[in-house]
């Protein structure tokens, strides 16, 4: 099938030595054979991610982004430390095959991974993937549905209990992502300052059930079976999983989820299927979560807000690396636009209530 997510040519400066990672991969992997391919998974703007094929195997390469980067950032041993401890209790979790911090190899530390081969949605579906809108609604309140089974797993059962704090988390995140956005602020970047203060005055308490969150669960992170697009059969992308308020990752995730009733602007940056006929709307998959646990959600304007915040910090900090140089990559030059379109959106938010 044609759709399915394929690697492509590796971009400039971003190549690998192939004949060093195929080394290390035939001591560290029993039974390879052939020469060692590599290709670019071309979507994403944080840590790269390359296939390799040796032979008839397939694996992935999970690597910090080039150039300087903070010191905390793209924690390779942590990332693979959470896949390992999940997999067993966690389907959708991408097998961990070797984790490297031997920086010979690619001057960075890096993991490998099973590839898990299937659909990932990007702006619009693929011509020759047919859903009724029955379908499509049945698709992403099952996706809404895997998010929320992440959110009960216990977590000190399996041995992440220290993967985050969660007391405190909500205002730590509130606090972080408002430094953070003061600190990647460009001349050209949007103030944020009424949003921020917005969100400082509304903080909810500590959640009294947190749990594991993915922190960036969205449609182009998950892997739909090939033969029966219905079905999920990977999570990707967990770089931000920690311990913390789950109803701010269902507000992180809910921030993507741009509907055909939004702000022109916003559907400028639509990056995912959300608005097909069938979708449910941000209101109806809130009030599914509100179903499957039990647990009312009376504020939900904060964790949106926060989520589109959130955001536009991300934008920032990649336009940042632009602006200054860090990176030529040009997919990251209209950041900008995205982040005063978000930042848009939150003020909206602060400026009805």
């Amino acid at each position: 099938m044609n759709y399915i997510d394929n690697a492509a040519t590796i971009r400039k400066g971003e190549e690998l030595d192939t004949a060093r990672i195929q080394e290390f991969i035939n001591d560290s992997i029993p039974g390879l054979n052939g020469t060692l391919q590599i290709n670019q998974f071309p979507k994403g703007h944080s840590n790269l991610t390359y296939l390799l094929t040796s032979g008839d195997r397939e694996f992935v390469l999970r690597r910090p982004p080039f150039g300087r980067k903070a010191k905390s950032a793209h924690d390779m041993s942590r990332e693979y430390r959470i896949l390992k401890a999940l997999r067993p209790v966690y389907r959708y979790c991408p097998e961990p095959f070797i984790y490297s911090d031997d920086e010979t190899i690619m001057g960075c530390p890096f993991y490998i991974m099973e590839r898990i081969k299937g659909v990932i949605l990007r702006r619009d579906f693929p011509a020759n993937l047919i859903l009724t809108p029955s379908q499509v609604k049945e698709l992403y309140q099952k996706v809404l549905s895997i998010q929320y089974e992440l959110h009960t797993i216990d977590y000190s059962s399996i041995g992440l209990e220290n993967l985050g704090k969660p007391d405190g988390y909500v205002k730590r995140q509130v606090t972080g992502w408002s430094e953070r956005y003061r600190a990647a602020k460009t001349p050209d970047a949007p103030d944020a300052e009424k949003v921020m203060t917005w969100l400082e005055d509304h903080m909810p308490a500590d959640s009294k059930k947190p749990g594991i969150i993915h922190n960036d669960f969205k449609l182009d992170n998950i892997v739909l079976d090939e033969s029966n697009p219905l079905n999920v059969v990977g999570v990707l992308d967990w770089e931000m999983a920690t311990i913390g308020d789950p109803l701010m990752d269902l507000g992180s995730s809910l921030a993507y989820w741009i509907q055909n009733n939004d702000h022109p602007d916003m559907q400028a940056i639509r990056m995912m299927p959300t608005n097909a006929e069938g979708a449910p709307t941000r209101e109806e998959l809130t009030g599914l979560y509100s179903e499957l646990s039990g647990r009312k959600i009376n504020n939900f304007s904060f964790y949106y807000c926060f989520g589109l915040f959130r955001l536009s910090v991300i934008a920032q900090q990649i336009y940042y690396r632009y602006y200054h140089g860090q990176t030529k990559d040009e997919r990251f030059k209209a950041m900008i636009f995205g982040v005063h379109v978000l930042e848009n959106a939150a003020r909206r938010i602060v400026e009805s209530e």
